[in-house]
């Protein structure tokens, strides 16, 4: 018995190590430095209890930020989620082969490197780039400082760079969860004089609620921790238009001197909203046995 034991410990203890030093070490001791003054350069860390938390819900750029992100997420994960499930119904659909061309074919920009489709979508979004061009010929009103450098426009360009990028491997989630759907319940139904949008909202629908729940929960999370984009395509400008949670974490942290503390925090603030985000979400679309 003994020997099983410790057989199983030492399968596990590369993955135990690197939980414990890579991701249960870094939360403790960010929890420590939320409630701390940590100064980088003399490594100094001075308690100073809940003074980070309250500078932070005073802090107008948090208030910032975290409308920004709201609006990234609501915007984003609903029209993702109908992308993903409508392509996915259509793939359904389609022959073998063609099939399988089409969903590579929208799932390749979820396997892009993140940097390279922000740096494309940068130049696009120019003011001498491709958007502004089409707009031009088409004769629709466009920014003339570009996308990303307008207040109005920079956030919802960001928004549909996003939706574009990440529909394709949604859709494959969808497309794993139609799987397991029987086709003797479609058939059925057309026995039964079901037209297609009946099908889909009696059987389809209910039968990929799990699925469902799953894609609105990671995309809500994902959605909520972007990062990436901004820093590449705007470092949260233009006058903070496009400044998100995660961005003002790195932005406090390593930009600012003596911030580290304070972005802790806020790390820790967004840790708390994504656990009730979460837990709302699955609430509202359990699924019911």
């Amino acid at each position: 018995m003994r020997t099983n034991r410790a057989y199983t410990l030492t399968l596990l203890a590369p993955w135990l190590i690197t939980f414990v030093v890579f991701w249960l070490y870094p939360l403790a001791y960010a929890l420590v430095l939320s409630f701390s003054e940590y100064r980088t350069l003399s490594n100094e860390l001075t308690f100073i209890g809940l003074e980070n938390y309250s500078a932070l819900l005073s802090d107008p750029g948090f208030w910032r930020a975290l409308w920004n992100t709201v609006i990234f997420t609501v915007g984003t994960v609903p029209v993702t989620t109908a992308c993903a499930l409508t392509l996915a119904v259509a793939m359904q659909r389609r022959g073998p082969r063609i099939g399988a061309l089409l969903r590579a074919s929208y799932f390749l920009p979820s396997v892009t490197s993140l940097v390279v489709i922000a740096l494309i979508f940068t130049n696009l979004y120019a003011r001498d780039g491709y958007v502004n061009a089409i707009a031009a010929m088409m004769g629709i009103p466009h920014p003339e400082n570009g996308w990303l450098l307008t207040e109005a426009t920079a956030l919802p360009a960001i928004m549909a760079m996003d939706v574009w990028m990440s529909t394709g491997y949604y859709m494959v989630l969808f497309l794993a969860g139609m799987e397991a759907i029987s086709k003797d319940m479609y058939e059925a139904a057309e026995l039964a004089g079901a037209s297609r949008w009946q099908q889909f909202w009696k059987i389809t629908l209910p039968m990929v609620r799990p699925t469902l729940l799953f894609v609105v929960v990671i995309n809500s999370i994902k959605s909520f921790q972007v990062f990436v984009e901004i820093y590449v395509m705007t470092k949260g400008g233009p006058l903070g238009a496009t400044s998100t949670l995660v961005y003002e974490v790195y932005h406090r942290a390593f930009e600012q001197s003596n911030q580290m503390g304070y972005a802790s925090a806020l790390a820790y603030v967004i840790f708390v909203i994504l656990i009730v985000v979460s837990f709302l979400q699955m609430r509202f679309l359990k699924v019911r046995s």
